[in-house]
């Protein structure tokens, strides 16, 4: 029987590395995982106490497809507390997860044919998803140079080469951490509000940051140039298992994501709604903090060590919690490299073909969102490893 053409994209490596990962663990093995980008803590105990009284007495049915309405307003009020953004909630779309909300972006802004450009190295699930949607990936050589984040320059060199209809960016970025300035962020949105080119803004490592250089920004204040704004639960919250997450859209896409999401997916998940609502309390933000702050702590660790791990270069790691380093003194390719460490010494990383196609056997990934002394140990294995090579 047939297989369709749009499925045949790359599986996502991590995931692979991730499953291999609890093989060994499975069989005795004292593997630390630092693979995924996925935080050790979980989420507040606001929110799993939350669930908990839901799970006893809550109407769990179906909810509205754009989400309940109680959330959308958190959502919109958590822009006025951290950037001072009026968002009128009726543009706020919960989506499932992060993932749910880039198909619900993409199918509601391209269509069939349009080239949609992204940098690299990048997170790999915005090419293969829209190649699966029929769109042409355009990818921006992004490098030290222009610290891992596209510019108007490449984006106008990338119009003029073929047209452009969309221009997908990250910041804090998956997998080198880099941010862009709110001066670069505004000349990239009028730039695409000028060429008719949709802007979609991920933003779902945004609270995760360790620069006083760069100042988070977000795309909600281009709304009035199409700009669309993705976030989640995931990763400031750690909520990664709930999947829930956001949209902000500008008016004209508010129709018809509310009437794709329908159709995809019903509603996000119930009981993660309304338990999310408690993620906007006080202390369900102070619980957030309380994780970046460590995340801060093994990133120092980590620098302070990058001549032992011999990585170089390395990219900033403005936010985020990945270190993605440069291991082509080793002698081996990354995908070799990470093999054959999990095999050796039980250590999980993700290799940088997973983010670049064409740097990334040169590659690796460390993410340190688990606890600051599974990261410490994790580098003493690597060290030691390296050693005997």
């Amino acid at each position: 029987m047939k297989v369709s053409h749009r499925s045949h994209v790359p599986p996502f490596a991590v995931m692979d590395v991730l499953a291999a990962a609890n093989r060994r663990r499975a069989l005795g093995h004292d593997v630390l995982n630092l693979c995924a980008g996925e935080p050790a803590t979980g989420a507040s105990d606001e929110v799993r106490e939350r669930a908990i009284e839901l799970l006893r007495s809550g109407d769990l049915g179906y909810t509205e497809a754009l989400g309940v309405p109680a959330l959308r307003r958190e959502i919109a009020g958590h822009y006025a507390r951290w950037y001072g953004v009026e968002v009128d909630p009726a543009r706020v779309a919960v989506t499932t997860g992060s993932s749910g909300g880039f198909v619900l972006a993409f199918l509601a802004s391209f269509d069939v044919g349009d080239r949609v450009a992204l940098a690299r190295p990048g997170y790999p699930a915005y090419k293969n998803i829209l190649a699966a949607l029929g769109c042409e990936v355009v990818e921006l050589d992004c490098g030290p140079e222009t610290r891992y984040q596209p510019t108007v320059s490449q984006l106008m060199e990338a119009y003029y080469d073929g047209g452009l209809d969309g221009l997908i960016v990250a910041s804090p970025a998956n997998p080198t951490g880099t941010m862009i300035a709110p001066a670069e962020l505004d000349a990239v949105a009028r730039w695409c509000g000028e060429h008719d080119v949709r802007l979609i803004s991920d933003e779902i490592y945004h609270g995760i940051a360790y620069s006083d250089d760069v100042q988070q920004a977000t795309a909600a204040v281009h709304a009035d140039r199409g700009a669309v704004v993705v976030n989640s639960f995931s990763k400031y919250w750690a909520m990664t298992g709930w999947r829930l997450g956001w949209l902000v859209l500008p008016e004209e896409l508010v129709g018809p994501v509310d009437a794709l999401a329908g159709n995809v997916a019903l509603s996000p998940p119930a009981l993660a709604q309304h338990a999310g609502v408690a993620a906007f309390t006080p202390e369900g933000y102070a619980a957030s903090a309380a994780n970046v702050a460590r995340y801060a702590t093994s990133r120092a660790a980590l620098l302070e060590r990058a001549d032992e791990l011999g990585w170089r270069p390395v990219a900033p790691a403005d936010g985020a919690f990945y270190l993605y380093g440069n291991i082509s003194a080793t002698g081996l390719d990354s995908e070799t490299y990470c093999a054959r460490l999990l095999a050796e010494a039980d250590v999980a990383l993700t290799p940088g073909t997973d983010f670049d196609g064409v740097r990334g056997r040169d590659w690796v990934r460390l993410s340190f969102a688990a606890a600051p002394e599974t990261v410490a140990r994790a580098v003493d294995r690597i060290v030691a490893w390296q050693a005997t090579l």
